[in-house]
């Protein structure tokens, strides 16, 4: 991730890492990249069916270029294995009435896995949850995992706002962001928030 560094930044990082150094050390070097905002991502959520991992029931991504939202994707995913708990229903509202005629994980994600790419990180609040439901879901429909970087706004905003928030869940953390979040576990409505919070809270030195 050192090429996404400005230039006189990068050639200073490469340099210190040929000399056996880390660069890290350098206090003015950290400080520097860590003032720099994170420009170039892609935040993602999921919601599942039931409490397996893989039973993703739909997946909502903002796609941030440059510091601008340019584009999003929202898609109902039918479960695997299909059957919803009462808890997960209660939470996002989705049941099998919603789901039955979607598309499965692995149609719904070969339509939109060459607009993530493997160029920009994916980001999520509590990305533990997104990512190891994502791997579930690859492994399910035996997909190749392509090893997809995830960055976690949960860890960036507890960085950046400290104890100055009584938590840090999604809608605690949206908010100070100044993002209203209205319809909490839609998954395009929770990608939204993570892009808020990404692009308060983020920088490059998250891509280490």
């Amino acid at each position: 991730m050192i090429k996404q560094l400005p230039e006189d930044l990068r050639t200073e990082f490469i340099s210190q890492l040929n000399q056996g150094k880390d660069p890290w050390k350098d206090k003015g070097l950290s400080k520097a990249v860590w003032r720099l905002p994170l420009l170039s991502y892609t935040t993602y959520d999921v919601e599942t069916a039931n409490e397996c991992p893989s039973s993703i029931c739909s997946m909502g991504f903002v796609f941030v270029r440059d510091g601008k939202a340019v584009d999003n994707f929202y898609t109902l995913v039918h479960p695997e294995p299909d059957y919803y708990k009462w808890f997960c229903q209660q939470v996002h509202g989705l049941g099998p009435e919603d789901t039955d005629n979607a598309p499965n994980f692995r149609k719904a994600w070969n339509k939109i896995r060459n607009r993530i790419g493997n160029k920009f990180p994916l980001v999520a609040h509590n990305a533990r949850f997104d990512e190891g439901c994502t791997r579930a879901a690859f492994g399910v429909y035996q997909m190749d995992y392509p090893d997809y970087q995830f960055l976690d706004t949960l860890k960036s905003s507890r960085r950046y706002f400290g104890r100055s928030l009584p938590n840090h869940q999604l809608q605690t953390s949206a908010a100070a962001c100044g993002f209203d979040l209205r319809q909490h576990h839609n998954a395009l409505a929770d990608a939204e928030a993570c892009a808020a919070i990404a692009a308060k809270t983020m920088s490059l030195a998250d891509l280490w």
